[in-house]
């Protein structure tokens, strides 16, 4: 089974919690809002430790560099053969250094010609309840536990 790994970052903003979501990049998403934002998260490379890898895929679709604690949050069956694992973490950072990798693809379909894409076009911050609507269906999940467990830590 495939594994994924990423970290929800998430923020206190006047007294309520936003998450850091990115946007995926390419021609198929380019007109899509609602379902099309995503944790900054990729598959875990033979060998690799899945935090090893949670931080690389924050670091190559954010550029961002994550040094506060980064603490395990859940992991769940994404697809028919991935396991998506995520962690979490405090950032209050400035994100306006945002630069993702890129993707080739044939575009447009059939043309023979290959375009370069970003992986990730856009970052920005939400609060829990509008992330819930945004974020891809299958991730979902993951934002209602960061939910669950920043609720039972700031009691």
């Amino acid at each position: 089974m495939k594994r994924s790994a990423g970290i929800l970052l998430y923020k206190k903003e006047n007294n309520r919690f936003l998450v850091l979501l990115a946007h995926f990049g390419g021609p198929y998403w380019d007109k899509q809002d609602k379902g099309a934002w995503s944790v900054q998260k990729g598959i875990v490379e033979k060998e690799e430790k899945v935090l090893d890898a949670a931080k690389r895929e924050v670091a190559e679709e954010t550029n961002l560099e994550i040094t506060n604690n980064i603490s395990f949050l859940a992991a769940r069956k994404v697809a028919k053969n991935k396991l998506a694992i995520m962690f979490y973490s405090y950032f209050d950072g400035d994100i306006s250094s945002f630069k993702s990798n890129t993707f080739q693809m044939e575009w447009p379909k059939k043309s023979k010609q290959l375009m370069e894409f970003p992986e990730m076009d856009k970052i920005k911050w939400f609060p829990l309840e509008e992330a819930k609507e945004y974020i891809h269906p299958t991730q979902r999940f993951f934002i209602d536990k960061l939910e669950e467990q920043l609720t039972r830590e700031h009691k």
